[in-house]
């Protein structure tokens, strides 16, 4: 059963070592996976890891480039994304409105790990060719106040 918005005592800023760690604290439960979710409920939480080119993290908002179609090696696109069920989760939080955690895979003193950014909420989502000309799903997802 997924959770929407923030979990225990975590809060935007916290780092965690590894992709395991935010499993294991309940806050992104699949290790590898980018969305987690369901196209039932919604996705609870993302996150940025620089493998999609078609992401832009901007001042007020996240473009996030939707699950699949990636050369995992080049993190290239090469094949159009499909509407599985990783983007369905996306495009059913675009119509509840549910809180999305957001986590980005920041450099740290001792290698790498993941900041969590805060709750977001998707309030776009369209289907267009990328930068590799191979069509993928976009969201566009705008931060909720500190306090939501």
């Amino acid at each position: 059963m997924p959770i929407f918005g923030h979990i225990s005592y975590y809060r935007p800023g916290d780092v965690l070592p590894s992709r395991l760690a935010l499993s294991q604290a309940g806050l992104h439960r699949p290790t590898r996976a980018g969305i987690s979710g369901s196209a039932a409920e919604g996705a609870d939480s993302i996150v940025l890891a620089d493998q999609y080119e078609d992401d832009v993290v901007a001042e007020t908002y996240l473009l996030y480039a939707g699950h699949g179609g990636r050369d995992p090696k080049t993190g290239h696109q090469i094949t159009d994304q499909e509407l599985n069920s990783r983007n369905q989760a996306l495009c059913r939080s675009l119509e509840t409105g549910q809180p999305v955690r957001v986590f980005r895979k920041v450099e740290t003193e001792s290698g790498t790990g993941y900041r969590y950014e805060g709750l977001f909420r998707v309030n776009g989502a369209w289907y267009e060719a990328g930068k590799s000309g191979f069509r993928v799903w976009k969201f566009r997802l705008v931060p909720l106040p500190p306090d939501a």
